[in-house]
């Protein structure tokens, strides 16, 4: 909107100056305010540009090392595919991706840190479309429009921008045969109807494959041979194959394996206790939260492990450690003595507040600020106290103690 303004505010100003200058002279003026104007127009518009898509091979990767966890093959198999596939000029198809692996493992982060690796408005951009099987395909009566619409969306939008982006998650839930429709702009076509889907990109993920996923890491763990020793070959072959065998997928007998469409089968490994104690760590600093190695402690063992014997892969990998996080950190916090410390976080900006107004009030507490002063009695009190401290509300800790 601001380049639209911004357009239309200097474009009056060359026109209003036309009419002293030579017919030549103003024609230059005119030309010169109109590329002006547009090139305004673009910086603040999203175009199918360099401005606005630009790999970025070396933020992927450092995205990948600091914020993906237990996930060597993926990690590796997605920046070379990518990097290679966005340096090459001419591409003979587009890149068809299939990410696999029980849910919370990081298929839908790796796929969003992808978009923003490409697009500089990340999974915000208009070049970036995701679906979602339950939600955009739900009814089995209505495949057949499914199709045409799904041909008509992906056609449509990579002829506004070749370096378009799809994602289709929940695979394993889509009905058999949908996913077909977009075969021909997956294949080693130069162009259909005029538009080429060559430097387009295709990104499945699915929970499909992951028990034979699951299995194979699992050999490993019981021989006491290291998880990074697995090797994309170790998974690719049986991967593909319960997926493109498993009646309930949406990769059922699909051409899109059958004629060896999909560039690579990335899995995903179940994640263990380590695991899932980093992704606790990585969502405080997330926050922008004080690193508690105690808290993500808790929140690792508070998670469900299989198999049931063994318990050693977490059941929803790191789905839910933002709700768990903010469970411990202000539900139960850390105990400290006799009352629960609350985090570095300003509480006065969170649920810390009214959740310590509720102890008070049905308990009876006493709130210490920073430098150990206690105050009993009325709420508003107790949080001049704390205020009052000298301290920045982002940087004070304080206790609710039960008295």
């Amino acid at each position: 909107m601001r380049g639209r303004i911004l357009v239309l505010l200097l474009l009056p100003a060359v026109f209003c100056s036309v009419d002293s200058f030579e017919p030549f002279t103003a024609t230059v003026v005119v030309t010169a305010g109109a590329i002006l104007g547009k090139k305004i127009y673009h910086y603040f518009q999203e175009t199918c540009n360099d401005q606005w898509v630009q790999f970025n091979s070396t933020g992927l990767q450092l995205d990948m090392d600091k914020k993906l966890f237990g996930q060597h093959i993926a990690s590796r198999v997605v920046v070379k595919a990518l990097t290679g596939f966005m340096k090459n000029k001419n591409p003979k198809k587009p890149l068809v991706l299939s990410l696999h692996g029980w849910t919370g493992t990081g298929k839908n982060f790796v796929s969003h840190l992808m978009a923003n690796s490409i697009f500089r408005k990340g999974m915000d951009s208009g070049f970036v479309h995701q679906f979602v099987a339950t939600a955009h395909f739900p009814h089995a009566s209505q495949i057949d429009t499914y199709k045409a619409q799904l041909q008509e969306w992906v056609r449509g939008n990579v002829s506004i921008c070749e370096r378009s982006m799809f994602i289709f998650d929940e695979m394993d839930k889509m009905h058999p045969g949908l996913i077909d429709s977009i075969k021909p702009f997956l294949d080693y076509y130069e162009n259909l109807d005029g538009v080429s889907f060559r430097r387009a990109i295709f990104v499945f993920l699915s929970n499909a494959g992951g028990e034979s996923i699951t299995r194979v890491v699992l050999d490993f763990w019981k021989s006491g041979r290291d998880r990074e020793e697995i090797a994309l070959k170790d998974l690719e072959r049986v991967m593909s194959l319960e997926v493109f065998n498993n009646k309930n997928s949406g990769f059922w007998h699909t051409s899109l394996i059958d004629k060896n469409l999909i560039d690579f089968f990335v899995p995903f490994l179940p994640l263990e206790y380590r695991h899932v104690r980093m992704c606790a760590l990585a969502e405080m600093e997330a926050q922008g939260l004080e690193l508690d190695e105690d808290v993500a402690n808790e929140v690792a063992k508070d998670m469900v492990y299989s198999p049931k014997e063994e318990r050693v892969f977490s059941v929803k990998g790191c789905k839910t450690i933002a709700s768990k996080l903010e469970y411990y950190r202000i539900g139960r916090g850390k105990e400290t003595g006799r009352g629960v410390r609350v985090g570095v976080r300003a509480c006065l900006e969170t649920q810390c507040w009214p959740r310590c107004r509720r102890k008070a009030t049905s308990r009876g507490a006493v709130l210490a600020g920073a430098g150990g002063a206690a105050s009993q009695g009325s709420w508003g009190q107790s949080e001049e106290l704390l205020q009052g401290a000298g301290v920045q509300p982002k940087k004070r800790r304080f206790v609710c103690l039960r008295v």
